[in-house]
Formats: C-alpha cells, structure tokens, sequence
C-alpha cells in the first residue's frame, strides 16, 4: 500500500493531507522544517517504509523506517505539534491552525485500522512526504 502525505509548511508548524490511492484519509500535524533536527523538525521528504510499534506510552502505533539522521520517527495521537510531538506525524481529523488538530484519536484509529490490515496480509507499506505545491507546480504556465 502506498500512503502520501503532502506538506503545507508554515514557520510555527507543518500541517498535511495524507491521501491513499488519491483518497483522502486525514490531515496531520508536525513540528515545522528544521533542518531535520532531533527534537524540533518535522522529517525531510522522502520515502519511508512503515511498520508496526508497540509502546507503553503510546500502545500500538506507526514508525517510519530508515528516516535519515532520525530514529524513532512515529506516528501516534495528538493535537498539538508543538507540546505534543517530538519529530513525528500525528494524524487528526481537522486542522485548526498551523500544528493544532482535533480529534486525532478517531484519525489514528482509521488510519491504524487500514494500514494493520495490510501489514497483517503481509503487504509492505509505503509513505511518501512531499511539499504539497509540488502537486500545483508542473501545471503552472510560466508569464
């Protein structure tokens, strides 16, 4: 299975869509571009294997394979990039404003459902971050 997620970046934050097979699934939160420093960057583009985790803290959850200079790059609940993630994707239901989200529970509850069922048929699971003007880009008409 093939996920996208295509970036909308804004100083405070990263806000996203991640779509599957061009339908959209939720939108997500993360911290904003830092050079992909730990801690307080979101992640750079790519594309990312995902695989099942499971924590105390979080319980059972998402993480992103071989992210460059980055380990424990997750995908888990919250509303709020900024008090609540550390590096990772938080998928939420609605976008407030730049890194703030509601209801990331039943986002990450659809999302989880949909990418176990592949894991469990033994399907691999792909995630591609992109800028999301890089969707409008190649139709633009220089002047």
């Amino acid at each position: 299975m093939e996920l996208l997620l295509e970036r909308d970046y804004h100083p405070e934050a990263t806000d996203g869509i991640l779509s599957c097979e061009e339908r959209f699934l939720c939108f997500t939160i993360e911290l904003p571009w830092r050079e992909n420093r730990r801690l307080v960057s979101c992640i750079p583009e790519g594309r990312y294997r995902l695989a099942l985790r499971f924590s105390e803290r979080h319980r059972w959850h998402l993480m992103l394979l071989d992210v460059p200079g980055r380990t424990l790059i997750l995908i888990h609940k919250a509303n709020n990039a900024l008090k609540e993630l550390k590096g990772c994707i938080a998928p939420v239901t609605e976008q407030l404003s730049p890194g703030i989200g509601r209801n990331s529970h039943t986002a990450f509850r659809m999302l989880m459902k949909k990418v176990r069922a592949c894991i469990d048929e033994g399907e691999r699971v792909w995630l591609t971050v992109k800028n999301l003007s890089d969707r409008y880009h190649s139709t633009l008409v220089p002047s």
